[in-house]
């Protein structure tokens, strides 16, 4: 039998996607439920581009349903407030680019909540699973797909 796979995430995390899930449940599902039905009284299904469109929006949101329920039920609560000085999923680190580059910041969370134009980045990420376990004031070499980037860390936060 094959073990679910957990999903780390931020509590913060989880509610978003709890918000998602509630809004595709009680918002989205009629709407497109809706649109269904208005497309089916324009007639012949076999050339109605309405109604296949609808059905493909329906297909969309009931996938999306189910992979936020298996999310949530097997998420795993990240506590970053235990500190232990180390790099951990939930701390957001603060790095220069060396030898002379711009201070950036990134919060580490699980593949389920990352957004890179937020700031929050998955712990499958090159940059993340380089930094992982290293201390403030660790000179780190990361392999990107661009090229090996090394950094400073300055500071890491719960």
């Amino acid at each position: 039998m094959a073990t679910e796979k957990v999903f780390p995430m931020t509590l913060e995390g989880k509610a978003k996607l709890e918000n998602e899930l509630n809004e595709l449940k009680t918002v989205k599902r009629k709407e497109v439920v809706e649109r269904i039905k208005i497309a089916r009284s324009f007639g012949d299904l076999s050339e109605n581009s309405e109604y296949d469109s609808a059905k493909d929006e329906q297909a969309f949101v009931e996938g999306r349903i189910t992979t936020l329920e298996n999310m949530i039920r097997n998420a795993q609560i990240i506590d970053a407030s235990a500190m232990s000085g180390e790099v951990a999923l939930g701390n957001t680190v603060t790095f220069i680019e060396l030898p002379n580059g711009d201070e950036e910041s990134y919060t580490i969370v699980g593949s389920a909540e990352a957004d890179p134009f937020e700031g929050l980045i998955s712990n499958d990420s090159p940059i993340a699973k380089a930094l992982l376990g290293c201390k403030e004031g660790d000179e780190v070499s990361i392999q990107t797909p661009g090229g090996e980037m090394n950094v400073k860390i300055t500071k890491i936060s719960a």
